[in-house]
């Protein structure tokens, strides 16, 4: 693989975003596809794929697809993990996402806050309410900004209640 051909493909993936932006999903799909034909490793073209999958046309089996390739391709991408994980809750596939978030949380620069938020919303899911509290705690521990914070303390009040009337 070129320089060349690297920075033709990244200039490309930063219109098809640029199209996405603008709601201009068709036109964006066509260039994302185009891309991954061209270069076949250009994980953030599959995230963006998926995402596209996911949020407009909330086919999830695709959007999983898409996203499996994008880590597969571009592992240090960051949002492909985010979003996988979105993924992986909406289809409550509680193992995958345990072990992707278990993964996710060794990618250098990875949101290690929003990583634990995911837990905590997994185990809370599930009704494991002692493990949703802690993982809560692990992402207000690992979060800089207090309207999050907050919104952590609330969802420990929530996972409080619900224990406390399972315990009725």
């Amino acid at each position: 693989m070129t320089d060349n051909l690297r920075i033709r493909m990244e200039d490309l993936f930063l219109e098809a975003d640029r199209l996405i932006s603008e709601q201009k999903i068709g036109e964006a799909f066509s260039k994302l596809e185009s891309i991954t034909q061209e270069m076949p490793t250009f994980g953030k073209a599959y995230n963006h794929i998926g995402w596209i999958y996911e949020t407009k046309y909330k086919d999830y089996p695709n959007a999983e697809k898409y996203y499996k390739l994008a880590i597969e391709n571009s592992p240090e991408y960051l949002a492909a993990y985010y979003n996988y994980a979105i993924v992986l809750s909406t289809l409550k596939k509680w193992d995958e996402l345990s072990s992707l978030l278990e993964k996710a949380l060794t990618i250098p620069g990875i949101n290690s806050g929003t990583i634990h938020n995911e837990y905590a919303i997994m185990y809370e899911a599930q009704g494991k309410f002692v493990e949703a509290i802690a993982a809560y705690k692990n992402y207000i521990i690992n979060t800089f900004d207090n309207k999050l914070i907050d919104g952590a303390k609330d969802s420990i009040e929530r996972c409080k209640k619900k224990l406390e009337i399972l315990n009725l």
